[in-house]
């Protein structure tokens, strides 16, 4: 699901990950493997074997494949440690790689690329692309990495400005955007799944204001511009495997966008039915639990990542879901347009 464009919890940095030294994934056995034991711990699992995989074994399983999505829980640390590793041993596997990005929008792909191009500073280029506030902690070991090899990095997601637009206004936000700028985002922005749509509106208004006209209008704006950026990242991962076919691409985004084979890999399936593309999601396991959380949670994912949650945001629940509300509407002031 999308994340606020600025992320506000702190987090530690990735450094302090890397220098744990706790993040040691498990060899495959016949016994139940160790939770993880701190916040930086993982576990893979195969999801149509429910064994457990070693994060070299993944790469090179995936060796072929032509698209690897990894889900995030967008600043938790686990996530980005695992998708570091696995992005180095994917490229071990298959020098050629293209890294597409959730966390930078496509109108900023020029700032993106003048930094990786040598002609600008790492805070310049925050600045410039509008970087999330938890790049250096979470995202900077990736790029840097690509940058290193001289490899490309797509900035994926839609503009904000015009995602917010649509989700105040509607999908016919659309048709006021100048040539040029409508030419830059899908020829069909929309497109869905009912699957999706039915787990987009319980994780945003449970059963609250199911029979509101006034809430049912402002949940569609909110779903419309939520497909937007499933479909932009889509059409911008099909863009980089058509200028660069002999390619992997690795892509990151937030778990909603992918997990269960929806959102963007959904479109990626429907758009580009030859590609082979594998989704590595994470999944939560809680000290209570002491056997793996597989049941249930297979769907989620071709391979699955167990990591311990972070600390509750909130425990009400009429709170975390005016919380959510707020987070797809928050955003800086834009004037959106009107003709």
């Amino acid at each position: 699901m999308a994340a606020p464009k600025r992320f506000r919890t702190p987090v530690l940095t990735f450094s302090l990950a890397l220098t744990t030294g706790c993040a040691q994934l498990p060899k495959p056995s016949g016994t139940e493997p160790a939770q993880p034991q701190i916040l930086y711990d993982s576990v893979l699992f195969d999801s149509q074997s429910s064994q457990p995989v070693t994060i070299d074994s993944l790469a090179r399983a995936l060796a072929s494949t032509d698209v690897v999505v990894i889900g995030e829980y967008h600043g938790h640390q686990a996530s980005h440690l695992l998708q570091a590793r696995l992005q180095q041993r994917l490229y071990q596997q298959r020098p050629r790689q293209v890294l597409t990005l959730e966390q930078f929008n496509l109108d900023y792909q020029p700032a993106l690329d003048s930094y990786l191009a040598g002609m600008t500073g790492e805070t310049e280029m925050i600045e410039d692309a509008n970087a999330w506030d938890n790049y250096r902690a979470s995202y900077r070991p990736l790029v840097e990495f690509a940058r290193r090899h001289d490899l490309p990095v797509v900035a994926a997601n839609a503009p904000a400005d015009v995602v917010r637009c649509v989700g105040r206004t509607g999908p016919g936000y659309l048709e006021r955007l100048p040539a040029d700028q409508r030419q830059t985002l899908p020829e069909l922005p929309f497109r869905d799944t009912p699957a999706y749509r039915e787990k987009f509106v319980e994780a945003i208004s449970g059963s609250h204001g199911q029979g509101d006209p006034s809430m049912a209008e402002r949940m569609d704006n909110t779903y419309n511009a939520q497909l937007l950026r499933d479909n932009t990242m889509a059409m911008r991962i099909l863009q980089a495997h058509q200028q660069h076919p002999d390619h992997q691409i690795v892509h990151l985004t937030g778990t909603f966008h992918s997990e269960q084979g929806l959102g963007t890999v959904a479109l990626l399936k429907q758009q580009a039915p030859e590609l082979s593309v594998a989704v590595i999601s994470p999944v939560f396991w809680p000290d209570e639990e002491r056997r793996a959380p597989l049941a249930g949670n297979l769907d989620k994912g071709d391979y699955l990542y167990l990591i311990q949650p972070l600390p509750p945001e909130f425990r009400d629940t009429d709170r975390r879901q005016n919380a959510m509300r707020e987070r797809f509407s928050s955003g800086p002031e834009i004037q959106c347009i009107t003709e």
